[in-house]
This record gives structure tokens, C-alpha cells and sequence, in this order.
């Protein structure tokens, strides 16, 4: 049975992603050639480090803590999904309010736990009085469907932190109509 429920900053350690499996085996990715977006074989397989955790779990505080939206799915008490949802609008008419994080544990993607915190996250974004949501997405065809199928397309206004960070995500908006 999977449960859903709000994250607070308190109860963010890295004993919450102890059955939490990252892992993603990519093999094609989208990239921009010419103004277009096209499929490329690009295969790597994307993991968390314990570095990496820990900078994801400063980031989830950091979120929490700025009255940013947290929410998660557990199946049998462990942890199988969360997202996130930035507190600062942003945009040429402030907006925006930035999904941060979305994952999905590597044994439960397939479920509908992606569909239900990405409902959340727009849910929460709209009753806090944003137009869209931004997402700086992984370029992998798999991330890319899961967006298609949520609403999203190309953003209208690129936020440069994004795009210097990540320079292979697509940058997307979800309209929150």
C-alpha cells in the first residue's frame, strides 16, 4: 500500500533514503541541435553518491525551511518517491515557482507514484498563486515521456541557474490551469 504525506525539515537524514534506489540506466537522451530537440545515444547510469545525498538532503532543508513543499510516497514505511516545490516565484511576471526535485525509487517507477507528487506539486504551486510550474529536467527519453504525458512543454523563459548547472536538462513549464 502506498501512502502519501507532507516531509518536514526535522526527519530529513540519510537514514529516509535508506531503501530509497536512484539508480537510472539511460541509454538515449534528448538534446537541442539546430533549435530541435532530437534523440541521442548517450548511455551512463545516474546514482546518487553518499555526496551526493548530502547535498540533496541540504537542498530538501533548505526547501523546507524557506516554506517550500515537500511531499512523499512510502510503501510499507520506506521511502519510494518525493518532490519538492521552491517558495520564490521567479519569471518576467513572477510566474514560476521552480519544481526542484521529482524521483521515483528504481523498484517502484511504473506505479503512478510519479503522476500523484507531480499533481501535488502543481496543487501546491497553484494555491500559492503561481502560473507554472518550471522544471529543469533529466535529458533522458524516459524523464522526457513522464513530462510529455504530465502536460509539459518547452519553457517560454529559461532560468540561467538552471540551465549553468545543468547544461544537458531540458528546461520545461507545466501550466497551472
Amino acid at each position: 500500500m502506498i501512502t502519501y504525506r507532507t516531509l518536514h525539515a526535522g526527519e530529513l537524514a540519510r537514514p529516509l533514503f535508506q531503501d530509497f534506489i536512484r539508480r537510472q540506466t539511460v541509454t538515449r537522451c534528448m538534446r537541442r541541435e539546430q533549435g530541435r530537440w532530437v534523440v541521442k545515444d548517450a548511455p551512463f547510469i545516474d546514482d546518487w553518491s553518499e555526496e551526493d545525498y548530502e547535498t540533496l538532503l541540504a537542498c530538501l532543508k533548505h526547501t523546507a525551511e524557506s516554506g517550500g513543499f515537500l511531499y512523499a510516497a512510502f510503501a510499507d514505511g520506506s521511502l519510494k518517491g518525493f518532490t519538492s516545490v521552491e517558495a520564490a516565484f521567479f519569471g518576467s511576471r513572477n510566474q514560476y515557482l521552480d519544481l526542484s526535485c521529482i524521483h521515483v525509487s528504481a523498484d517502484m517507477r511504473g506505479t503512478g507514484i510519479g503522476r500523484v507528487l507531480f499533481a501535488a506539486a502543481k496543487q501546491w504551486a497553484k494555491e500559492k498563486g503561481a502560473g507554472k510550474l518550471y522544471i529543469s529536467s533529466h535529458s533522458a527519453i524516459e524523464s522526457q515521456a513522464f513530462y510529455e504525458a504530465m502536460g509539459c512543454t518547452d519553457a517560454e523563459e529559461y532560468n540561467q541557474m538552471h540551465v549553468e548547472q545543468e547544461p544537458f536538462d531540458r528546461q520545461l513549464e507545466c501550466t497551472l490551469a
